[in-house]
């Protein structure tokens, strides 16, 4: 519903509208994409910043930007993985992948696999509304190793570069 006020932008009450990316769109980016973080917080038009980071010394060894969409960032993960592989490959080295709950998805978790990466990946267990536990496909085989403890610990040091980008780096 828009009111009338003077000036080009009219005032509009977007409540119980519904929001997507047919009704908003940036008039000076159009590749935006409207995405919220979680729920109950609010939808911003954005961009997704993604890192890679070798866990043995904490550095970030790859970053991409794409556009937000809800597996933007698995896509990226995939991509920057092969991009680091084709300058690192060590033959006969198991690699390992750390990553958070968002990550535990059957498709992503089988693309690892499959790329003869093993999936230190968070477990998401949340509960649906059927009172059913979400499936993973990181078993205990992978979930029973110190090396996967050590991978969750050590994967959350990546926040640290996003703060550094934030705060020094002027992102």
């Amino acid at each position: 519903k828009i009111t009338d006020s003077p000036g080009r932008n009219g005032e509009r009450d977007f409540r119980r509208e519904k929001r997507s990316n047919e009704t908003h769109a940036s008039t000076t980016d159009p590749d935006a994409r409207l995405f919220r973080k979680a729920n109950g917080q609010e939808s911003r038009l954005a961009y997704l910043g993604h890192a890679l980071m070798e866990n043995r010394n904490g550095l970030i060894v790859d970053a991409q930007v794409t556009r937000a969409t809800g597996t933007a960032e698995r896509e990226a993960a995939l991509a920057m993985i092969e991009r680091s592989r084709q300058k690192t490959a060590k033959p006969g080295r198991r690699v390992t992948l750390g990553a958070d709950k968002l990550y535990d998805a059957a498709s992503f978790t089988g693309e690892l696999r499959a790329r003869g990466i093993t999936p230190h990946v968070a477990i998401n267990g949340t509960v649906s509304k059927l009172g059913k536990v979400r499936k993973t496909l990181v078993d205990k085989r992978t979930t029973r190793h110190q090396g996967y403890t050590v991978s969750q610990r050590i994967r959350k040091r990546i926040e640290e570069g996003f703060g550094w980008a934030k705060t020094i780096g002027g992102l």
